[in-house]
């Protein structure tokens, strides 16, 4: 009997753990991506370009979660970017695209290198969820209207949304792949229950 209630105490103490780990993740589903969204029921241009970034979004989520200090400060090489400079990047990238949907312009963007890693993630995630909020909530016109400024002195360059997609979503997607490969590299992998064709985790 006496057995029973340490065990009974034992099992109880493990639910609470997981039951508030759960929780945890469904609190950061909601705005941040730990699933991917459900997609429309239809196919329009501007459904189509907001479904890329939610997928940037997903990969983005896993790809940082969990990082430790060791992680954020490896690099593959002297030559290359440690992991926290690629994120700064990553940042840099969606606002970028950001600033295209909202008007914005590039001509001088935050230095995020300052920023704790929990507020880059942050702010990154906060970029990517707007873009798709604006794009679902855009008509093909104003998808045509969407334009990149470019500000250097007086250098004005303004490209149109397709160069958003070929551009810096495209090449935010390639250096989240980096930094998956990065943190797999300095002993901390990404969740093995992340299913990238499924938009969705599951615990292993």
């Amino acid at each position: 009997m006496k057995y029973f209630g340490l065990i009974l105490v034992i099992l109880t103490f493990s639910f609470a753990i997981n039951a508030q780990d759960m929780k945890n993740i469904n609190v950061d589903a909601a705005d941040y991506y730990s699933q991917i969204p459900d997609y429309p029921d239809q196919y329009t241009s501007t459904n189509i370009a907001a479904r890329m970034v939610d997928g940037l979004g997903f990969r983005y989520y896993w790809a940082t979660r969990g990082l430790r200090n060791e992680d954020l400060t490896f690099s593959p090489n002297d030559d290359a970017r440690t992991t926290s400079q690629t994120l700064d990047h990553i940042y840099t990238l969606t606002l970028i695209v950001r600033n295209s949907v909202t008007g914005g312009s590039n001509s001088k963007n935050e230095n995020s290198e300052a920023w704790s890693f929990e507020k880059k993630r942050a702010k990154t995630l906060e970029n990517i969820s707007e873009v798709s909020k604006r794009l679902k909530a855009s008509s093909e016109e104003d998808l045509s209207n969407y334009i990149a400024v470019f500000e250097q002195g007086e250098r004005i360059t303004k490209y149109p949304f397709w160069n958003m997609i070929n551009g810096p979503i495209a090449d935010a997607i390639w250096h989240i792949g980096q930094v998956v490969s990065f943190r797999r590299s300095s002993g901390n992998p990404i969740s093995p229950g992340v299913s990238m064709l499924n938009g969705t985790y599951s615990r292993k």
